[in-house]
């Protein structure tokens, strides 16, 4: 989702808090945007507390995190995404994908809530949460632990002004890079025309990403196993048509 700027503390920003654990020493993060949207529904705001402190993500207070600790069974990967929105894409990779643990990324209550509902009601046991910044832990984590990582949809921040907000940064994807397999995938998906120009940019020309597109229908078509999010339906319904990117990690 980009980064967000958060708006004040809230009681259930409170929750998310205690969930995650105190923070350890890190570079202070400046996150952009709301932190919580329209008041939750009596169930959903009850699973921040039921649900959420069993599926945290808590940082180590030393040293690095190794992903695959978080999961109490054994996974043959660990797949990441960053800004998870509302949750769909990656409860269906984890539905798809029972081998597979999936850590999200999302710093927006009301989007954290919507994940939840998807776990509980399909009973997920493959997904962990960071109900923070992904910057903050993709500091933590080792080197090359993750397999593929996704960044769907974030905020574009279209005024020039804005730009030092967006997520692809050089300083992002070399943390990005870092903590990538070699071969392993990053997925970046977009509706703004402007900010794909402007990650293909940035990945093309950065030494540890190779784009992997080979014809127009690699990039204008969604591949079967990549599930549909709420933004691209927004975007379609709206008349933009996304772009689905696909960089392998190289080295």
């Amino acid at each position: 989702m980009g980064a967000r700027r958060y708006r004040g503390p809230t009681e259930v920003g409170a929750h998310l808090t205690a969930a995650c654990g105190e923070r350890r020493d890190t570079v202070r993060r400046v996150l952009f945007g709301r932190r919580q949207g329209k008041r939750l529904r009596p169930g959903r705001k009850s699973l921040l507390t039921s649900l959420l402190p069993r599926l945290a993500v808590a940082l180590p207070s030393t040293g690095v995190l190794d992903p695959a600790s978080c999961f109490d069974r054994q996974v043959r990967e660990v797949w990441l995404e960053i800004g998870f929105g509302g949750g769909e894409h990656l409860a269906a990779q984890a539905a798809a994908n029972s081998h597979v643990g999936m850590i999200g990324c999302e710093p927006f209550i009301n989007g954290v809530a919507a994940l939840l509902a998807l776990v509980d009601r399909d009973s997920l046991n493959n997904i962990r949460v960071f109900a923070d910044d992904g910057r903050i832990l993709l500091d933590a984590i080792e080197n090359a632990t993750i397999g593929r990582m996704f960044l769907l949809f974030p905020d574009p921040w279209p005024k020039k002004r804005h730009h030092k907000r967006r997520f692809v940064t050089a300083a992002n994807l070399d943390h990005c890079a870092r903590v990538l397999r070699p071969g392993a995938e990053l997925r970046i998906a977009t509706d703004d025309s402007a900010y794909c120009n402007w990650i293909l940019e940035h990945l093309i020309s950065h030494v540890s990403f190779q784009w992997e597109a080979r014809g127009p229908k690699d990039w204008r078509e969604r591949p079967l196993d990549w599930p549909g999010t709420r933004y691209e339906a927004k975007a379609r319904a709206a008349g933009r048509r996304p772009v689905f990117l696909k960089f392998r990690r190289t080295g």
